[in-house]
């Protein structure tokens, strides 16, 4: 899929995505607005398992919109279990959606909050696909952590992260970037929103299980500013930062959120 011919500006944005990927208007669509007092708590709900090798971590690359920490996931090395899940889900990539300005940034919001950022771990259903391309389009393909950031004190555990930048700046830059365990990334509690929703950018396949946590993580203005330092254009071109990144909330069109607490 080319990035080309989509992106966040006014010209491609989230507005005309619908014109090159119908489903962009769909019924499963996300991120959403999490309307606390209308979640459901569901006792059904198991705690979610995450063992993560770090030496399954392999590279960073600069996709132009965003960047990837990728994962070696030819293997049942590093997953996600639990939760709303009935198979084990592995790890392929993180990644962060962030805004031009600290008061916005994250894609899914609480009651109407809006976040400074918000990480996604993506990992896609090991038990009955081969891949995660097989994964991608079908129902029950993926499932996708989301971790909301709010400004605050500076976030240790993203300096590694944020160390790697540099060696990508431009788009399509890729580094190495191993010994890395991004469960270190998560709230101290597990407690988490989940229902049943999409890729938040094109292709938007409606093929997401979300996960999101209850608590959010801190991240320190001058942290945020080093995601917008980045390029969405090639070496030798002239610079445009990522700015944004960021889809606004879709309908619910009916769809239940279940609470684990």
């Amino acid at each position: 899929m080319a990035s080309s011919n989509w992106g966040y500006d006014d010209k491609n944005g989230p507005e005309q995505w619908g014109k090159l990927y119908p489903i962009a208007n769909g019924n499963k669509q996300s991120p959403i607005d999490i309307k606390t007092s209308e979640t459901k708590h569901d006792s059904s709900l198991k705690p979610i398992s995450v063992s993560y090798d770090p030496a399954t971590a392999k590279e960073i690359i600069n996709v132009g919109h965003s960047f990837h920490v990728n994962y070696e996931d030819n293997d049942n090395r590093s997953v996600l279990k639990g939760g709303p899940l009935s198979e084990s889900y592995r790890l392929s990539q993180f990644h962060f959606h962030w805004g031009s300005t600290n008061d916005y940034g994250s894609e899914h919001t609480v009651d109407g909050v809006k976040y400074s950022a918000e990480l996604h771990l993506v990992h896609w259903n090991s038990a009955k696909y081969s891949s995660f391309a097989e994964a991608v389009p079908q129902a029950d393909g993926l499932a996708i952590i989301g971790v909301l950031m709010k400004i605050d004190q500076a976030n240790p555990r993203l300096q590694k992260v944020l160390d790697a930048l540099k060696a990508v700046k431009t788009k399509n830059k890729r580094a190495p970037f191993t010994n890395f365990d991004p469960s270190t990334l998560l709230p101290s509690s597990l407690d988490y929103w989940t229902y049943s929703g999409s890729l938040t950018h094109p292709p938007l396949y409606e093929s997401v299980t979300w996960i999101i946590c209850k608590d959010p993580i801190s991240i320190s203005p001058e942290q945020l500013a080093q995601f917008r330092s980045l390029l969405s254009t090639v070496e030798g071109d002239k610079a445009v930062p990522i700015q944004h990144n960021n889809r606004p909330p879709q309908p619910l069109n009916g769809r239940i959120v279940r609470a684990s607490f």
